[in-house]
């Protein structure tokens, strides 16, 4: 199988590492030409939970070189979905699957406008990953990988995928409701992203502090109200709690949100906290702690322009 990963970030270079081991035709697609150069010369360097070694995916900024994939997965940015699925359109051919492992809702209907919804796949990954260097990745976090199609169809690709990523060492399964563990996921990262990204903290630490489990709270009860009002049903009896033991059990790591912060980067705070916030407005519904969360993450981010 012809694996095309768009995106060398922490994700695409940690799932094009572990791909890359069991043979298959792995590639990484960078809209950057001296950052692809430098991945196909080095490889990508990986730490952390599983060990230190290099793997030696092929890296390129240019489609044609690649050709046709039979899987693309796209582990951009979510505000730069739009602009890689277009990029990336060559590549896609009658039977290649298209897997979105990203943050956030939305992604899946972006790229549905693009190539329409009968390839696409979504996803939602318990990885955990941090972008050190170019082409360098620590490992920070283990746990499944699920995937599913909107309309809760089972296909032969997706079984595929599910044996490779397995026989890769990274656990997956397949769902018939995506839907709602996209959201459950949702769920998870209103209460915990923005919060680290605007304290600085790391996962484990929020739940040390009266402040923020508080702010956590109020901001995963709002989502929760949301989520109830669309009639999605969430995978957690306690969303809440869940939150808090994903606290626990990422205690050491930096969230993508804070990673992008500490980079002076934009966030994807529009595609968490800004979801329930267009959401609720949408439904009339108040949403006052994740509205507070999404301004003080743009402002942030729009103070890196400032000089010191």
């Amino acid at each position: 199988m012809k694996i095309v990963i768009v995106g060398p970030g922490a994700m695409g270079c940690l799932l094009a590492a572990f791909l890359s081991k069991i043979k298959e035709e792995v590639w990484i697609l960078d809209y950057n030409k001296e950052r692809a150069e430098k991945i196909n010369k080095s490889g990508i360097n990986l730490t952390g939970l599983s060990g230190e070694w290099t793997s030696k995916p092929k890296a390129s900024s240019d489609i044609k070189d690649i050709g046709t994939a039979d899987l693309l997965i796209i582990c951009v940015k979510s505000y730069d979905t739009k602009a890689a699925i277009t990029h990336s359109k060559a590549l896609i051919g009658q039977n290649t699957s298209v897997l979105t492992l990203q943050n956030g809702i939305g992604n899946i209907e972006i790229i549905s406008e693009a190539i329409g919804p009968e390839r696409i796949i979504g996803g939602v990954t318990n990885l955990g990953a941090t972008l050190l260097d170019v082409g360098k990745t620590k490992h920070a976090g283990k746990g499944e990988t699920v995937i599913g199609r909107v309309d809760g169809k089972i296909t032969v690709e997706m079984r595929s995928i599910r044996e490779i990523f397995n026989r890769a060492g990274l656990e997956m399964r397949i769902s018939k409701d995506i839907k709602s563990l996209l959201w459950s996921k949702l769920i998870i990262n209103v209460g915990i992203n923005a919060l680290t990204a605007i304290t600085r903290l790391k996962n484990g630490r929020l739940t040390e502090f009266e402040g923020p489990r508080k702010i956590m709270r109020e901001a995963v009860t709002e989502a929760v109200r949301i989520a109830k009002r669309k009639k999605i049903k969430l995978i957690y009896d306690d969303p809440l709690a869940k939150v808090e033991a994903v606290c626990e059990a990422t205690a050491e790591n930096i969230s993508s949100m804070l990673q992008d912060i500490e980079r002076k980067k934009r966030t994807e705070i529009d595609f968490i906290n800004g979801v329930i916030v267009r959401l609720g407005q949408e439904l009339g519904i108040p949403v006052p702690v994740n509205t507070i969360l999404m301004d003080l993450v743009k402002t942030i981010e729009a103070s890196h322009k400032l000089k010191p």
